[in-house]
């Protein structure tokens, strides 16, 4: 476990990514917050294709850069996060993960599940509606 202390999603995922085995292309996706220099070139190190989203407001610019963007692939990754970034939303506002008012590692834990099994919840009964109108 790593504790909050503005790199260790970048930490993490790159030690995740280290003890990925065989010779498939692999990509990993991931929003502004991952592109840094030091990310992307530590991806590419390990042969993996640093699919995070562009920061091009950032001094000094994005560090994804034509060997990535210009792939379909990449452009197919983006919308895909996109669906993948609402449920993270829907636990920010709606469940109120934003700001956790438990502490400890255990409780936190307990709480992201609950949200997570709410979320689910909510999205098979709009799954069932659709297809009940459909």
């Amino acid at each position: 476990m790593f504790q909050a202390n503005g790199t260790a999603e970048r930490d993490a995922a790159l030690i995740m990514l280290e003890k990925l085995s065989g010779r498939q292309k692999v990509t990993v996706g991931g929003d502004k917050g991952f592109d840094t220099f030091g990310f992307v070139e530590e991806c590419r190190h390990l042969q993996v294709v640093p699919h995070v989203a562009q920061n091009l407001g950032r001094r000094g610019g994005s560090a994804i850069d034509g060997r990535t963007t210009r792939h379909s692939g990449y452009t197919i990754s983006q919308k895909k996060r996109k669906r993948i970034e609402e449920c993270f939303g829907w636990l920010k506002t709606i469940a109120l993960i934003r700001k956790v008012r438990h502490r400890g590692v255990c409780k936190v834990h307990w709480i992201f599940t609950l949200a997570c099994a709410a979320y689910n919840l909510v999205r098979m009964r709009n799954l069932a509606t659709a297809v009940a109108a459909a």
